[in-house]
């Protein structure tokens, strides 16, 4: 099979190539996907679990791309609740080859059916988005109705769906970035725009969530909008200031079938959009990596039609 690969970690993004792979094997508990598109993380070349197994071995050549949508056509050993033929979609295994290639091989559990009238382009750009905006705010922040939520990069794969969840789920949104995503950030249904480098974000008031997806002195500087009993969650890094009276957690995301499937329902009702940009070939990933150019949307790649 064809699939986009990295051998040298020095070399980082310049290191990806296209190349000829054995075909991958279903283990206990695994699918073997036919990929029709995948999504991707320009940083997941500076993961650890990109370059070495679980028990810490040299992995590589490693297949980049931790979003998948496809189609089932092999069963491990012992695998239940999916079947050859079947439509899915979810985020791959962080420590094995992932998704940007003609079939990858995923443990069955991260896996979610994917309705027969959602496009495969779509369904790759949720996995890691919704599961991360759902479970920042109601596991990990526990928002509820009524209460309001600062949500940073609201215009990004992350943000773009915490905005739409939240919103849906009651609160009032504030969502943050540059100035040119004001209109977009208030039709997905925030509240409030906050241009992060023109406005005051003292003029915003207090808020009892902050959903950060960006770190460094945002992340900092986000813990004095936070109203004591309120909590800060950021996919960034581990906060260093925490909120008065309240909580600061970072978190990495887990898979999670029952909410995958809630999230593609969604998506199938038109209850939530995801903001795909430029679609790529497989061939193309590795420019797809290296662009520098800023793009309005998730990136995903096309590596079969339907």
């Amino acid at each position: 099979m064809r699939a986009i690969t990295v051998r040298d970690r020095e070399a980082g993004i310049k290191g990806l190539t296209l190349e000829d792979l054995p075909h991958p094997h279903a283990a206990e508990n695994d699918v073997i996907i036919r990929v029709h598109a995948a999504g991707f993380t320009r940083g997941e070349l500076d993961w650890p679990a990109t370059w070495t197994d679980r028990a810490g071995r040299d992995r590589t050549p490693s297949v980049p791309g931790h979003e998948v949508s496809g189609v089932v056509t092999e069963l491990g050993y012992g695998t239940t609740g999916l079947t050859v033929g079947q439509r899915v979609f979810g985020p791959t295994d962080w420590t094995r080859n992932g998704s940007l290639a003609e079939y990858v091989a995923v443990e069955a559990r991260n896996l979610a059916p994917l309705p027969a009238d959602v496009d495969h382009t779509a369904a790759a750009a949720l996995p890691i988005s919704g599961l991360t905006a759902w479970q920042g705010l109601f596991d990990h922040a526990r928002l509820t109705t009524g209460q309001t939520v600062l949500v940073h990069g609201a215009a990004g794969g992350v943000g773009s769906i915490a905005v739409q969840l939240a919103h849906e789920a009651g609160a009032r949104v504030v969502g943050t970035g540059r100035s040119a995503d004001r209109d977009t950030v208030l039709d997905l249904g925030a509240h409030v725009f906050l241009d992060l480098e023109a406005d005051r974000w003292e003029d915003t008031g207090q808020v009892d969530v902050v959903f950060d997806v960006i770190g460094g002195d945002v992340l900092d500087r986000s813990a004095a909008l936070v109203r004591p009993g309120g909590t800060l969650v950021s996919i960034a890094q581990q906060p260093t200031v925490r909120p008065d009276d309240g909580q600061a957690v970072f978190f990495v995301v887990e898979p999670d079938r029952v909410r995958l499937a809630d999230l593609a329902r969604r998506l199938r009702d038109g209850r939530l959009r995801v903001r795909v940009g430029a679609v790529r070939s497989l061939a193309d990933a590795p420019a797809a990596f290296t662009s520098g150019q800023r793009v309005p949307g998730r990136t995903i790649i096309r590596v079969a039609e339907d």
